[in-house]
């Protein structure tokens, strides 16, 4: 058996073993990328090793670092509050204007990882304090970012334009930046109504009767009397003793000295990635650490925050899909789909390579594989160049849901209101549904119809 199958087969294996025992699937694909390395393709250490994501690590630390300490100090709550004012308190604005936010700064030339990780820990905050549920606002900044990566300026863009200018291939800016918008916003749509848009709609502003803030946040002053035990969220306790009463949280924006301070460091944070285009992980640790320093009582126990758990998932996963790309076997698959011969189906087929792969791997560098994979296939002449390029671009960047990708990473690390396990299964199965259909809609609307040159 080649190296190329054996890893496709390891790669099931990890899957099936990580769904039937409580193993971290992370560790599970460190063990695959080790083996498989070794014994199957003869890699050295050092290039199993050098397949290992430091960057997406020292990203995932950081940010959930320093939104650790904002979440201890009451910063993140301040900024919920900040922004249910700039919404006037509608609800139901909240999602879209997050997703608009985050489409805008990608657009303009920030990287989706960076956007994702300065939005989502704020975004999570707003929806842990209103319940309005996780996988909507997580979903609103993920396809937000996407929505606005392939503009004429922005990084995604930039790489494709590109490729395909080296491939000799005829290009539309305007084509790609659309229709990555288009599909996204559509996503985002469905995404509204299907967690819990319509509810948002009916229960109205805050501060409504009906629209109360979840009444266990750390600004909100519980007491309770009778004999039932602890406190509860209002009314009686349900066995028969003891009334609580909800004393209303400060909605006012005052900021402590120490929460002023984390938010210059934030604001600091977003100029440097955003301007400066410095690392957002190393940016991120660098604050942390200044506000550890300024109030090192207050910040203890944040270090122990970071979701470690979920970082070695996303690494470890990462990691052994390096290890592929170095075998070769997303070359080797990529080769015997172009080998079919029939354009429109083997169109089908690259745009599930892409979607596929960039599902659990960098959507840069799968673009830049796969854009000449395509060209001997747009050479034909059947399909149009544009439309291919614009539908392989789309379909490799809305799979960004992904959890193993930096965005879907960053939004089960940084994610309030829910159980970080139950909020990977969901968006996990979210995700295999984008890839799913995903590169079938694109495909169905860019390349089959035939419209576009």
């Amino acid at each position: 058996m080649s190296a190329e199958l054996l890893s496709i087969l390891a790669l099931i294996v990890m899957f099936i073993v990580a769904t039937m025992f409580p193993v971290n699937l992370g560790a599970l694909a460190l063990v695959g990328a080790f083996l498989v390395g070794t014994l199957a393709a003869g890699m050295s250490t050092d290039d199993i090793l050098g397949a290992f994501p430091g960057s997406l690590f020292v990203i995932l630390v950081g940010v959930t670092l320093l939104f650790a300490i904002a979440t201890n100090n009451g910063t993140v709550d301040w900024l919920v509050r900040a922004a249910v004012h700039l919404v006037r308190g509608r609800l139901a604005a909240i999602p879209p204007v997050v997703f608009v936010i985050s489409a805008l700064l990608t657009a303009v030339g920030a990287p989706a990882p960076a956007v994702a990780a300065i939005l989502a820990p704020i975004a999570f905050g707003f929806a842990a304090d209103y319940r309005i549920h996780p996988m909507l606002i997580g979903l609103m900044v993920a396809h937000g970012t996407q929505a606005g990566a392939f503009s004429p300026i922005s990084v995604l863009g930039g790489i494709v334009n590109g490729v395909t200018k080296d491939a000799n291939l005829p290009g539309n800016n305007l084509v790609l930046f659309l229709s990555s918008f288009a599909f996204n916003a559509a996503a985002a749509a469905a995404v509204f109504f299907v967690f819990g848009g319509r509810d948002l709609i009916r229960r109205g502003a805050i501060g409504d009767t009906t629209t109360p803030p979840a009444p266990d946040r750390e600004n909100t002053v519980v007491t309770a009397t009778g004999s039932a035990g602890g406190t509860r969220d209002g009314g009686g306790d349900g066995n028969g003793g003891g009334v609580a009463t909800v004393v209303a949280r400060d909605t006012t924006l005052r900021l402590t000295p120490h929460q002023a301070l984390t938010l210059t460091g934030i604001v600091a944070l977003c100029l440097a990635v955003l301007v400066f285009k410095l690392d957002v992980g190393l940016t991120a640790v660098t604050v942390a650490v200044v506000l550890s320093l300024t109030s090192p009582k207050a910040n203890k126990g944040a270090v122990e925050k970071v979701a470690w758990p979920t970082v070695l998932l996303i690494c470890g996963v990462v990691t052994y899909v390096g290890v592929l790309q170095e075998i070769g076997t997303v070359d080797y698959v990529g080769a015997a789909v172009a080998a079919i011969g029939i354009p429109l189906l083997v169109a089908l087929l690259i745009c599930y390579v892409g979607g596929v792969v960039s599902a659990f791997a960098s959507t840069v560098g799968i673009l830049g594989a796969l854009v000449p994979l395509a060209v001997p296939l747009l050479s034909q002449g059947t399909l149009g160049p544009i439309a291919m390029i614009a539908a392989l671009s789309v379909s490799s960047a809305i799979v960004d849901v992904s959890p193993f990708s930096t965005t879907g990473a960053l939004l089960v690390a940084n994610v309030r209101g829910m159980e970080r396990d139950d909020f990977y299964r969901k968006l996990l199965a979210y995700g295999g549904v984008i890839v799913v259909v995903g590169p079938l809609a694109a495909w169905a609307v860019l390349v089959a119809p035939g419209w576009l040159g």
